[in-house]
């Protein structure tokens, strides 16, 4: 963006040509009187200003009366932003600041926009007034914005289309307010929801090891990142882990999963997850269990892995389906039988 007048300006931009033209050390002092929202607006500004014309510093200059001598011409930046804020507040909160005016995906916020799953995209604007879901999707590309609105309900869908009708020139400053809470509420919040999806992942993917390598690679993570590696742990749903699972839930599970793999399963469990199998079964069918386990002898890790990792499957399509009911261990999740 390329400022050659100082018509249209909003205040946020004519303030962040006057820090521009400072030194760092006045620059410094103002912003030290400043509220934190103030200096996220300013910074934003200052950010997308690109170049400002010595004409145009000058004219707003003279605007607080104070003139402006020699060959004088800015260039606002994302760097020299945070070079800037740096100065007066501490690396975390610039970093904070930082990403809401550049966002986790591109500098953009349109752009950004773009690179959004449909559904997750959907499920937000649903929620927004409909003249303002009408400017956002008038701004996506034809492709992405006929998926989010045949995702969305109907009747709010056509009532987009019919504003995106009527829609006319748009002021630059509410189009600067919609960007701003859009990237502010969505779009930053998306990157904590993605680092979410990427600990999700990884955590079925150990869930789908082998234990020999479940051990070797949690072994690596935990001396790297013992924290990411205790938050993948909690996701994870281990084949012991069925000891959550209700006695009820129990009784579905064996009514669909393979009986002979159960026994091969049950050979490498604890005892408490035998013994929650054995007590949902009839006399009859946990002597015939016990029996065929005691009949398999010396049993392969890698077929017990199999046999686990099939019925965890089993298990985790029951819970989506809501036939499985998984406790997670709080006091909320206690149960009296």
């Amino acid at each position: 963006m390329s400022v050659d007048t100082n018509s249209g300006l909003t205040g946020a931009q004519k303030a962040a040509i006057i820090m521009l033209s400072l030194s760092e050390d006045n620059a410094t002092k103002l912003f030290s009187l400043m509220t934190e929202e103030e200096i996220k607006q300013i910074s934003y500004a200052m950010s997308t200003l690109g170049t400002v014309r010595q004409e145009t510093v000058e004219k707003l200059m003279m605007e607080f009366n104070n003139d402006i001598a020699g060959d004088v011409s800015l260039l606002g930046s994302l760097e020299g932003t945070e070079k800037l804020l740096e100065k007066i507040l501490g690396k975390e909160k610039v970093q904070s600041i930082m990403e809401e005016i550049s966002g986790p995906m591109g500098k953009n916020t349109w752009d950004k926009l773009a690179h959004v799953n449909e559904d997750t995209l959907s499920s937000y604007l649903k929620n927004e007034h409909p003249q303002t879901v009408a400017l956002i999707v008038s701004k996506m590309t034809a492709t992405q914005a006929s998926k989010v609105l045949s995702i969305m309900p109907e009747d709010m869908s056509f009532d987009v289309m019919m504003r995106m009708l009527s829609i006319d020139a748009v002021k630059k400053e509410v189009l600067d307010n919609v960007e701003r809470t859009l990237r502010i509420e969505f779009i930053n919040n998306l990157s904590k929801t993605q680092k979410q999806d990427s600990n999700q992942m990884l955590a079925e993917i150990f869930n789908n090891f082998d234990r020999v390598n479940e051990a070797k690679y949690m072994s690596m993570l935990e001396e790297k990142a013992p924290e990411a590696a205790d938050k993948i742990k909690s996701l994870m749903f281990t084949f012991d882990d069925l000891i959550k699972v209700t006695p009820q839930s129990i009784q579905v599970i064996l009514r669909v999963i393979d009986k002979s793999k159960l026994a091969i399963a049950l050979k490498g469990s604890s005892d408490a997850v035998k013994q929650l199998f054995i007590n949902a079964m009839s006399q009859r069918a946990a002597k015939i269990l016990q029996e065929e386990m005691e009949a398999l002898g010396p049993v392969r890790i890698k077929d017990v892995d199999e046999a686990q990792s099939g019925i965890i499957k089993v298990v985790k399509d029951l819970a989506t389906k809501g036939d499985v009911v998984i406790a997670d261990g709080s006091s909320k999740d206690e149960f009296i039988y």
